[in-house]
């Protein structure tokens, strides 16, 4: 049976739109199923933040840092995360790109949130010139402090303003010591804000605590391993 002109190209349109179906259904489900791995590996990180660059310090103050970043930078290269979710890999200083806000009570704005701790440019300068171990001058004519933001630094500003009480009215290693986490998370949420008790809570919020238990054992566990002495001391000192 010979097929008119008319008839071959429909049944060749007819082949290429369902070629096109097959294809486009394929891609959806090959991005649906990279959306639920990523979301399953996004569940996985909340069980656990990535370690800490710094080496040393009380576990108390390191389990708080690891439980703040999985509120605040939940990501596997949290130290480069700026707000919104992207990367950025130039750490000499801090990025300071404001990144505006979509949704939440500060829609409208935009933030400049960036690292490991989601430092804003203008609290990182704070912080960083009280607590910074290697500031670097720049300049001639205007010579000015500028900082490192790269995450060995941002580890140590943060670990050296939470551990400054007379900057929080309040001993948080203390607090910590005496299994008081909630109420830390509570005081600390005026700065992170989606700590509980503050105006931005976000899905892993309600796991922070547990989150907490979670990373204080694994560092306990690697005093325990790393520093026996140090470990009994602090165990002796819980116990008084």
């Amino acid at each position: 049976m010979k097929l008119s002109l008319s008839n071959l190209l429909s049944k060749l349109t007819a082949l290429v739109v369902l070629s096109g179906l097959s294809a486009g259904l394929a891609y959806l489900v090959y991005t649906r199923q990279e959306s639920l791995q990523w979301q399953y590996q996004l569940r996985e990180q909340f069980n656990g933040t990535q370690p800490l660059v710094m080496t040393s310090g009380d576990p108390y103050i390191r389990a708080l840092m690891r439980t703040i970043t999985a509120s605040e930078a939940n990501d596997v290269k949290p130290y480069n995360v700026i707000y919104g979710g992207k990367r950025i890999y130039n750490l000499d200083l801090h990025p300071n790109i404001c990144v505006p806000i979509r949704w939440g009570p500060n829609r409208g704005l935009c933030s400049t949130a960036a690292g490991r701790y989601q430092f804003l440019n203008t609290t990182w300068e704070e912080k960083a010139k009280l607590y910074h171990p290697e500031p670097k001058t720049t300049g001639f004519i205007n010579r000015r402090e500028v900082y490192s933001f790269e995450p060995e630094y941002q580890d140590f500003v943060m670990y050296s303003w939470l551990s400054d009480r007379k900057a929080w009215g309040f001993d948080i290693t203390k607090k910590l010591q005496q299994n008081q986490i909630e109420e830390v998370l509570c005081n600390l949420s005026q700065t992170w804000t989606s700590l509980g008790c503050g105006i931005e809570d976000n899905s892993v919020t309600p796991k922070l605590v547990s989150i907490y238990h979670s990373v204080l054992g694994e560092e306990l566990a690697k005093m325990k391993i790393e520093s026996p002495q140090i470990s009994m001391e602090l165990s002796l000192r819980d116990n008084l």
